[in-house]
């Protein structure tokens, strides 16, 4: 075995025995009750949520537990926040999957997504990951490996997030009793999602089956 490939595959079984013990010593309730408890210490509850926000990816947590939380302590103002939360908790895998190389099993899945987002663009690709109800991590592991820069990638995880922050900040505002059991987001929403990350990708891909080169990983038209 390469040492390239050594070091992925030990790098994928630390995160998934992260993961699994994250599961099995702490609840999402557990932790939202613990930040909400600090609420009345700004400071401390702010530091208290930002690593939080950072060792999410350590948990698999989506982020709308974190949203569910600041909607349901500060009403919809909180919404910046959120969506300031959202994209700093994208980027732990996203520059962990930017050192992994492009060699062995996970390089190989890069060029994979490289080929895409040749298609699509850097940001318009992001974007439209973002706005579908995908996994959180797997997007944003994808576009590391894809070698897609940092400013599309941060531009866009904003915009794609934009609307599930949103909608999860005001979700958790109308809740009397915090707790993420049974909460959903609505069929409605996922539908919409689903069709804007659709039309978002349409033209680049129609352009590229119909032979008109691919758009760049940035956003720039290949000729």
């Amino acid at each position: 075995m390469q040492p390239t490939t050594r070091r992925q595959v030990a790098g994928l079984s630390l995160l998934t025995a992260c993961v699994v013990a994250g599961a099995v010593l702490l609840s999402p309730d557990r932790v939202l009750g613990e930040l909400r408890a600090l609420a009345a210490r700004p400071l401390l509850f702010g530091a208290a949520l930002f690593v939080a926000y950072t060792l999410r990816m350590f948990l698999a947590w989506p982020i709308s537990l974190f949203s569910i939380l600041l909607g349901f302590l500060y009403g919809p103002v909180a919404i910046p926040v959120g969506l300031a939360g959202a994209v700093l908790t994208c980027l732990p895998p996203y520059l962990l999957a930017r050192r992994a190389g492009t060699a062995g099993p996970l390089g190989r899945a890069g060029e994979a997504g490289e080929r895409l987002f040749d298609v699509t663009g850097g940001l318009r690709g992001v974007a439209a990951a973002r706005l579908a109800p995908l996994p959180t991590d797997p997007v944003s592991y994808g576009a590391g490996l894809s070698g897609v820069r940092l400013a599309p990638y941060v531009l866009g995880t904003a915009l794609g997030e934009a609307p599930w922050v949103a909608v999860t900040v005001t979700l958790g505002a109308s809740l009397e009793t915090l707790s993420v059991e049974g909460v959903s987001t609505g069929l409605p929403l996922v539908v919409a999602a689903v069709a804007l990350a659709t039309l978002l990708v349409a033209g680049p891909l129609y352009r590229h089956l119909r032979g008109g080169g691919p758009v760049g990983i940035d956003g720039i038209r290949n000729r």
